[in-house]
């Protein structure tokens, strides 16, 4: 294996599969993860340079896997290719790798350069899966300062505003206002406690079941392109999967129009997807990819000069390729600016929030205090 980084890969993918293994019985193998996907890719590319067939190697790889249910997929994967003679079939037949994957590597037999394939699609899911964490890391903390809010809120509304209602009632008074409506608030959560956990647990269930499904994941995946706020982050990174994808189709031998079919098939964003097909309706009137990729929106500044420079010297995937990084780590700093500016809010809405609701009971109890 090539580096630490390819053995992490392999074991993290062995330790994913083994939990598979045991959540969906004896024998049933769930589609592959990012990092899962990775490491077959990195472990085939190695062999793959090393002068040995693709065939042999899944032999290899099978004979030193150690996980049940990893060796089930390789040994099917030995059976379809001894009939189909194409790697690409034999893996569309187990129905647990990624379609981009298996298109991608048709391409790398259809072309001779499946080396070169498979050692660009390691260094692809390896960036989903590095972008899929840091997007989870970055929403953690500010999730449960959220959770943490509104946890607070919630015991001084069932807990607190109760004490001061009995202090008031002891001074010959009773609440008003502001304090009055959170105490009958806390009142009404106490009465329908059952019903709001049930409205809670329902609406969990629905959003994890959801997720199960490629229909349900694509829709959470692009919830928030309904909201102005995040539009540009998301364009941002339809950006750059387009320019990835690009530059491996590009890399591994494909025409530019054949590159931009298999990049319009695998964008999920209905207004994005429409924008490439102008793109490629030009492309067919003679007009330059980097040029309409301009003129629709695709690229823009620094990226569409460098797009437009790449294609006239005849290295546009190479260009591609560092345009799909610049635009990740854009993706990523526009990320983290935006849970800057998120966990302040909160900190502030916070102290705010509890600040107004021990001043609305505590200045008026001072008050009555101090007329006695």
């Amino acid at each position: 294996m090539n580096g630490s980084g390819n053995k992490e890969n392999q074991d993290g993918a062995q330790k994913e599969r083994r939990r598979a293994g045991k959540q969906g019985g004896a024998g049933k193998i769930r589609r592959l993860s990012n990092p899962e996907a990775a490491a077959f890719a990195g472990q085939l590319a190695v062999l793959l340079k090393a002068g040995i067939p693709a065939v042999e190697g899944i032999t290899l790889m099978y004979e030193d896997s150690e996980d049940a249910g990893e060796k089930k997929v390789l040994k099917g994967i030995l059976d379809a290719a001894a009939v189909s003679d194409s790697l690409s079939s034999a893996m569309e037949k187990q129905d647990v790798f990624p379609e981009y994957m298996v298109r991608m590597i048709r391409v790398g037999e259809q072309t001779g350069n499946l080396d070169t394939v498979m050692a660009s699609l390691e260094e692809y899911y390896e960036n989903e899966e590095a972008f899929r964490r840091e997007a989870s890391d970055a929403v953690f903390y500010p999730l449960v300062l959220a959770c943490v809010m509104i946890a607070v809120v919630v015991v001084l509304v069932l807990q607190v505003m109760p004490v001061f209602e009995q202090v008031y009632r002891e001074l010959g008074t009773g609440m008003t206002g502001f304090p009055l409506a959170l105490k009958k608030a806390g009142d009404g959560i106490r009465a329908y406690s059952v019903s709001f956990l049930l409205i809670l647990g329902a609406a969990a269930l629905v959003v994890f079941v959801s997720r199960l499904t490629e229909e349900g994941r694509r829709f959470w995946h692009n919830f928030g392109r309904h909201f102005g706020r995040f539009r540009k982050e998301y364009e941002t990174e339809d950006a750059w999967h387009f320019s990835g994808v690009m530059a491996m189709a590009l890399a591994s031998g494909l025409t530019p129009e054949e590159g931009m079919d298999l990049a319009s098939d695998l964008v999920r964003d209905p207004s994005f997807k429409d924008r490439l097909a102008s793109v490629r309706e030009d492309m067919e009137g003679g007009v330059p990819m980097a040029e309409s990729l301009k003129k629709h929106g695709i690229f823009s500044g620094t990226y569409a000069k460098m797009a437009l420079l790449g294609e006239r010297a005849g290295s546009l995937d190479r260009v591609l390729n560092e345009i799909a990084g610049m635009y990740r780590q854009e993706s990523q700093e526009r990320m983290d600016r935006s849970i800057s500016t998120v966990e302040p809010v909160l900190v502030i809405l916070l102290s705010v929030l509890i600040g107004a609701v021990l001043l609305s009971v505590m200045l008026p109890l001072l008050g009555i205090i101090s007329s006695l």
